[in-house]
């Protein structure tokens, strides 16, 4: 199995890393945005990871793929991005339950990455017929490109694995790199290992507070260049799983591919998460006239408190209906809320977006 040997890169790494996770969860952003950036993410981390192994559907293609009704019947293809889709999702749900990575979660991921193929292509392998060696085959000349390990062994690599996973001190970030890794190079499955291990690498990432609030695609870096990618999963080793893949001499070759690529992927996600607000704010701020910006700057400044259109009039010299009109459309661009009492609108309050983004909005206005 692969063991992590800390150098110096991969120390830099993981701090660069962790800075940018600081920037992240900095970042206040609303329900709405937060939700529209996971699913583009999920879209473009199934179109990335799919394209590694060749799909052929261009990025709006998968778009429309996965939003299309979910009866219609599915090309190839096609299914194969939704799976991948659909897996994310299921994982979602999994890292909010904090589950814990076992060969049950690692046999569900694959059954979604797999769905609507034949039965034998679910599951893990079982043994070849007579004469006939399972192996990775380079599409040009027909040669191995990898030899995983014997069909029997898989089981008890697995339990190793899963074992490390639930046990390790190792950083978050290596046990990422090492599951990605071993899912890839144990080639558990007929079919589905690559997607299996990106997908399974991102959930350990998520469930340990990596996963960057579901937003940007690691699986797009990995993608950038497919034969950096193999590369540094094959790290120079000869073929066969036992002559050194399964223990190689220079772990680092792949521990720093794998967090140089996330460290890219982190500093996208800082970009889009600030950025998302400032276009949010500015958006909002353009549904406003001038005399309601000069309100909704003037409650940032002076109420911290709930607050009644009239006290609010007497301090501009208008009148109370004025007041209402303005605060009624603050509060239709979610600057501002209403505070119910027996049906009625006893008073108001600053949103928890303007509270969240004063320093901004005050900026702004």
């Amino acid at each position: 199995m692969i063991k992590a040997i800390l150098n110096n890169e991969i120390l830099r790494y993981i701090t660069e890393i962790e800075k940018n996770r600081y920037r992240v969860s900095a970042v206040k952003m609303s329900r709405s945005v937060a939700g529209r950036l996971r699913k583009n993410s999920k879209k473009k981390s199934s179109y990335a990871s799919t394209k590694i192994e060749g799909n052929p559907l261009s990025e709006k293609q998968v778009d429309e793929v996965i939003d299309r009704d979910e009866r219609k019947h599915f090309l190839k293809p096609e299914q194969e991005v939704r799976n991948y889709f659909l897996a994310l999702q299921f994982l979602e749900e999994k890292a909010k339950k904090k589950e814990k990575f076992s060969k049950k979660l690692i046999l569900d991921v694959q059954k979604y990455v797999e769905k609507g193929a034949s039965k034998e292509k679910t599951g893990l392998r079982g043994p070849m017929p007579p004469g006939v060696l399972f192996a990775v085959y380079d599409s040009e000349t027909g040669q191995p490109d990898y030899i995983p390990p014997e069909y029997s062994d898989i089981p008890g690599l697995l339990d190793e694995l899963v074992e490390y996973v639930n046990s390790t001190d190792d950083h978050p970030l290596i046990v990422a790199a090492i599951v990605h890794y071993q899912l890839v190079t144990i080639h558990p499955f007929e079919d589905g290992n690559g997607r299996t291990a990106r997908l399974l690498s991102g959930y350990v990432l998520d469930v340990n507070g990596y996963g960057f609030n579901g937003i940007g695609s690691l699986e797009e870096y990995f993608a950038y260049d497919v034969n950096e990618y193999y590369e540094s999963i094959q790290m120079g080793l000869p073929a066969l799983y036992y002559s050194g893949r399964n223990d190689p001499p220079h772990p680092e070759i792949w521990i720093n591919y794998f967090l140089r690529m996330v460290l890219l992927y982190s500093g996208k996600v800082c970009e889009l998460s600030e950025g998302s607000n400032t276009e949010e704010i500015t958006g909002s701020l353009s549904h406003l006239k001038q005399k309601e910006k000069e309100l909704l700057l003037f409650l940032i400044n002076h109420y911290k408190r709930e607050f009644t259109p009239i006290e609010v009039s007497r301090e501009f010299g208008v009148t109370n209906r004025t007041i209402i009109n303005r605060l009624s459309v603050l509060a239709k661009n979610g600057f501002v809320e209403p505070v119910m009492a027996k049906e009625r609108i006893r008073s108001y309050k600053l949103s928890d977006f303007t509270n969240d983004h004063e320093k901004e909005l005050k900026k702004s206005l």
